[in-house]
């Protein structure tokens, strides 16, 4: 198992580790550096090992402030895919892991600022302690030194805890970094995104607020050392004995005092290209989106499900492939993903949307309404994910949960139109498609498609080129009745259609060793859109069932990710 799990996953590892390995490196380097360099000997005197511990933090939280926004680059990842099309399909389907890394670093940066906050916090606790000593120990001396003169301070406070934390520019930054980053952390959980994603969208938004913090939070320099010219002319090592027992006739060479300068600012060196990135990749979406899109047909689908067919000048798509959809009418910021329905052999595209939230449920009452006027829709995309790939499969095994049927409808389409044009470039030998869902009102949409393609498939004598079975996962005793009454029909009761529908869950243990007996030589497509629980197991049965033989069965497992 893990041997296929690295051969499926190897750029992914590979990713993973030379990230952890550069965290890794830079945490021990600088937290070394700042333990043992001799510019620090007098910083460390007062500070201790919190010094260490809050520069290498803050070394990993700019290196992973750099990484967090490239994943968010749609267009970049889109362009990415187009560019490697010709590179191996394990390549490409990396991809897909955007928003894994995304949360990864995400939390990573989470730990790092709680490192860094709890070392800062040790930090101005000892700075405290030195200022008010007056026993004439190293620390109390070079606390005492912003009296000397304005740049031989040591020790930044020269008044009290609060005013540092609060009024400087390191410490008001990194109160309102930090708060920004928990507000984002905390809204973007499971339950929030799929139950309330306008509290997600707009809390995510105070990312601007975190990079204009982190850009200027260490431009005071409060953190300081010893300079280049003072190590020369007073070496800590030599002189730093002489600083608690000066004498006042002082004619050695240790008498003059240690000057210091600050660390100078550098967050804005990592992330200033990620930022003008994605500055780019913002001003191309604004774009994209201001060209006009024509509503061609709305259709009110049973179970509160719409589906909209648009037109856009230029607009090109692949097989299961989705757009960010904007209604201004509704709100001017908010953007949401939908999965493309339609094929790209036909003229138009079109989405189906489920009532789910407050923004869903505005556009279908809006559309439902049958103003004179249809309401404006602005479109970004699309953007390709993993099912794009399912024609370079010999054999693919569809999965859909639910709504998550959608870049399937789009897959089964376009091989309609490749088999009424007797398309030659079809690499698919066989397509099995499996359908969970809850209740019967949800299949409704979906029907018309899967009739005419099987009524398409047996005119052209390619009948057992699809084998579908629907799985319906939540059923009540009228529904049993009705089954149990019309078993003998050739016609499903709960569909219309010749393939019966499944009452329960399907086993996958025996649906995948059916394929795999079935294609003994073939590299299997899996592909998923449905819940990470569904995901867990499709995997394990793609694990499980892969042969180590490269000659024999393999099972790809992707899943449709936004």
């Amino acid at each position: 198992t893990m041997g296929n799990w690295l051969v499926n996953h190897w750029f992914s590892a590979a990713v993973l580790a030379a990230w952890l390995g550069i965290n890794i490196f830079l945490f021990t380097y600088y937290f070394l550096f700042f333990d043992q360099d001799e510019r620090y000997f007098y910083t460390r005197a007062i500070l201790g090992s919190a010094l260490a511990w809050a520069r290498a933090s803050a070394k990993c939280l700019n290196f992973n402030s750099m990484l967090i926004l490239l994943p968010v680059c749609r267009n970049l990842l889109s362009f990415l895919r187009g560019t490697c099309s010709c590179c191996r399909r394990t390549l490409r389907k990396q991809l897909d892991h955007n928003l894994t890394f995304h949360k990864l670093v995400a939390y990573t940066l989470a730990l790092l600022t709680a490192v860094h906050t709890i070392a800062h916090l040790f930090n101005l606790e000892r700075y405290n302690h030195s200022q008010q000593a007056i026993d004439g120990s190293l620390p109390a001396v070079l606390s005492k030194m912003h009296l000397q003169g304005s740049d031989k301070w040591l020790n930044p406070i020269h008044s009290t805890v609060e005013y540092v934390a609060f009024t400087t520019i390191p410490g008001l930054t990194g109160v309102i970094i930090t708060l920004a980053l928990i507000l984002m952390v905390t809204s973007s959980t499971e339950f929030i995104r799929r139950n309330y994603f306008e509290v997600f969208w707009y809390t995510h938004h105070l990312f601007l607020i975190y990079f204009a913090g982190l850009v200027i939070h260490g431009i005071a320099g409060l953190v300081r050392g010893q300079t280049e010219k003072s190590m020369e002319e007073v070496h800590p090592y030599r002189c730093a004995r002489y600083l608690t027992h000066k004498d006042e006739g002082c004619s050695h060479n240790c008498c003059k005092d240690p000057e210091f300068g600050s660390i100078p600012a550098e967050s804005w060196k990592w992330v200033l290209a990620p930022i003008l990135l994605y500055i780019f990749e913002r001003i191309l979406r604004v774009w994209r989106a201001r060209q006009k899109v024509v509503v061609t047909k709305v259709v009110m689908h049973p179970a509160r499900v719409l589906e909209l067919q648009m037109q856009k000048k230029g607009f090109r798509m692949e097989v299961g492939q989705y757009i960010f959809v904007n209604c201004p009418t509704i709100s001017l910021l908010e953007w949401h993903p939908f999965t493309l329905t339609s094929a790209p052999e036909e003229d138009f595209f079109s989405i189906h949307i489920r009532a789910a939230g407050d923004w869903t449920e505005s556009l279908i009452d809006t559309f439902q309404q049958q103003k004179p006027e249809m309401p404006r829709i602005e479109v970004d995309g699309p953007f390709g994910t993993a099912s794009e790939d399912v024609f370079q499969y010999e054999v693919a095994m569809l999965v859909g949960a639910g709504i998550g049927v959608t870049p399937f409808a789009s897959i089964l389409k376009s091989i309609w139109y490749k088999f009424q044009q007797a398309d030659q470039t079809l690499k698919t030998k066989k397509i099995y498609f499996y359908w969970l869902c809850r209740d019967t009102g949800a299949f409704a949409w979906f029907n018309d498609l899967l009739a005419s393609l099987e009524q398409k498939m047996a005119e052209s004598g390619k009948a057992d080129f699809l084998t579908y079975r629907l799985f319906l996962t939540g059923w009540d005793t009228s529904i049993a009745n009705n089954v149990a009454l019309r078993f003998d029909t050739p016609t499903d009761t709960v569909t219309g259609l010749r393939h019966k529908t499944i009452f329960g869950r399907p086993m996958w243990n025996s649906e995948f060793a059916a394929v795999a007996a079935a294609h003994p030589r073939s590299v299997v497509g899996v592909f998923l859109c449905g819940p990470g629980a569904l995901a867990k197991s499709l995997e394990k049965s793609c694990h499980q069932h892969s042969s180590l033989d490269p000659r024999k069965v393999k099972f790809y497992f992707n899943k449709e990710n936004f």
